[in-house]
């Protein structure tokens, strides 16, 4: 195929266990990029919590937020927010369903907010900046929420009294993200397609778990980690190494024509 994108989930995907791009996937796509393909990443982190990661990348397109939210050379050209009084509906029914003490997460343009129990860079110091909140005043804008929830029937009613949302679960725990229906990566790179003048078949997309299942069904190629879970494999066009031995960097290594 022609292809003019690589496009790349983050965590168990393009990054390692330790948050980090190997060195042969970095020279690869440093290849790439020297023949006139676009570098994408497509991420259900905020826009906040993976530029840090990604910084030495310089990706040309970022998609953040599950699909909320599509950077294109440093330009926004997608949003997808809830209002403040959306927002505050979406905290008061996952607290109502899943408990007053239940946590939250809140992604906003600028800012990523939570009301953990226990910092997250005491358990993983590669985390991202978290701003502490207990929700109960919170008047902002947003463009995902993410709730744990550790029962699976507060789960489901979560969803059916969300319906109006996009909701997936993570697969490496309890979390269930929150965004509006039309928030989610395909959907984003569908907009990205228009900004960027290509195809979806132009696109190779990379990923490994449920949120990234439309997107490789949707672009011209989609390609599994070793680590993906099953159902991500078994939609992709093919299956690579696992995101901590190089699966990337030695698919394009066979597979792009250099």
């Amino acid at each position: 195929m022609k292809c003019k994108m690589l496009l790349f989930d983050l965590d168990g995907t393009l990054l390692r266990t330790d948050k980090t791009i190997s060195k042969i996937t970095m020279q690869e796509l440093e290849k790439c990029r020297g023949q006139g393909i676009m570098i994408g990443v497509s991420t259900s982190r905020s826009e906040k919590n993976s530029m840090e990661f990604i910084a030495e990348l310089n990706p040309d397109v970022v998609i953040s937020s599950a699909g909320a939210l599509v950077k294109y050379r440093g330009t926004y050209i997608y949003k997808a927010e809830f209002t403040q009084a959306e927002t505050r509906n979406l905290i008061q029914k996952a607290r109502k369903i899943c408990g007053e003490d239940c946590e939250i997460t809140i992604d906003t343009v600028e800012k990523h907010y939570w009301n953990y129990k226990i910092d997250p860079k005491q358990q993983d110091k590669s985390w991202g900046d978290s701003i502490y909140t207990d929700f109960h005043d919170f008047n902002q804008a947003s463009l995902k929420m993410c709730v744990e929830i550790f029962d699976e029937k507060a789960a489901e009613k979560l969803r059916k009294d969300l319906s109006d949302c996009d909701c997936v679960r993570f697969s490496d725990g309890y979390w269930y993200k929150f965004t509006k229906k039309t928030a989610t990566k395909e959907n984003a790179i569908l907009h990205m397609c228009t900004a960027c003048g290509i195809d979806t078949d132009d696109i190779i997309a990379f990923g490994d778990d449920y949120a990234d299942i439309g997107m490789l069904k949707l672009c011209g190629v989609g390609v599994a980690m070793g680590n993906a879970i099953d159902e991500v494999k078994q939609i992709a066009d093919y299956m690579i190494g696992n995101n901590d031995n190089d699966g990337i960097g030695k698919y394009l290594q066979n597979y792009i024509k250099k």
